[in-house]
């Protein structure tokens, strides 16, 4: 493959897919090039086991890389739980037959420099609002893979979570699931800790609907785990709340 694989891929990767399209076509190129195949496009593989993986520049999971990238680069570190946090949903998600070239492209798309304004608006424009929510429980789960959300990594998930347009009652909810304090649970539903019991069933009933796993059933069933996980801790907060207070 030509030394200038990774700037007509980037090019044409920008110029079909936007901001996110040119991130992924250059790190295609990367790949391609570093590992010297001869990279075919009526197949969508290359000889010596490289197979490029099915990534489309508006898609959930192409996102889901960038941003994911966008976040590790965060706090200056690279750290071994993030990799490994990032391999194991891959294999989870995608299978241990894709899981090599996900990674061996995730590598090259850390390489680069994000430009997040870019990534999000497109993002914004082209993914659905409760998927949105999806991506962002994603990154937190990221960001908490040390077990820690380092400063730096939440002044960021702060900037992804308000470009993408999630509101900040949205934001501490998600955040509640990760860096918990005393009134998480409250948080986690978007409520007041004076609120009365029927005001806490209300909230409940809200949110559970928000964070159903239906409402990104279309993602397709490699992302139903991270639904459910979200929807299960609502229930848990639910459950925190109800038991502190007594409720029947």
């Amino acid at each position: 493959m030509s030394k200038w694989s990774k700037w007509i891929f980037g090019g044409l990767g920008w110029a079909v897919g936007g901001p996110i399209g040119g991130i992924i076509g250059f790190a295609l190129g990367s790949v391609t090039e570093e590992a010297g195949k001869n990279y075919r496009p009526e197949t969508g593989s290359s000889s010596g086991g490289w197979n490029r993986p099915d990534v489309l520049p508006n898609d959930f999971s192409a996102a889901l890389m960038v941003l994911c990238a966008a976040v590790m680069k965060a706090d200056q570190k690279l750290l071994k739980s993030e990799l490994e946090f990032i391999r194991a949903f891959f294999n989870r998600t995608f299978g241990e037959a894709h899981t090599r070239e996900r990674m061996l492209l995730f590598r090259e798309i850390l390489k680069q420099e994000i430009q997040i304004g870019a990534v999000c608006q497109q993002v914004r424009g082209n993914i659905d609002h409760a998927s949105r929510l999806q991506l962002l429980h994603l990154l937190f789960g990221l960001a908490n893979s040390d077990g820690e959300v380092s400063r730096e990594e939440l002044i960021v998930l702060q900037q992804i979570a308000t470009l993408i347009g999630i509101s900040d009652k949205d934001f501490i909810s998600l955040r509640a699931m990760f860096v918990q304090d005393a009134n998480y649970a409250y948080k986690i539903l978007e409520i007041d800790p004076s609120v009365s019991h029927e005001e806490v069933k209300k909230a409940y009933r809200k949110m559970a609907m928000k964070y159903h796993p239906d409402k990104v059933h279309h993602l397709g069933p490699e992302y139903q785990q991270d639904a459910q996980e979200k929807f299960r801790k609502i229930n848990e907060a639910y459950e925190t709340i109800k038991k502190q207070r007594g409720m029947a």
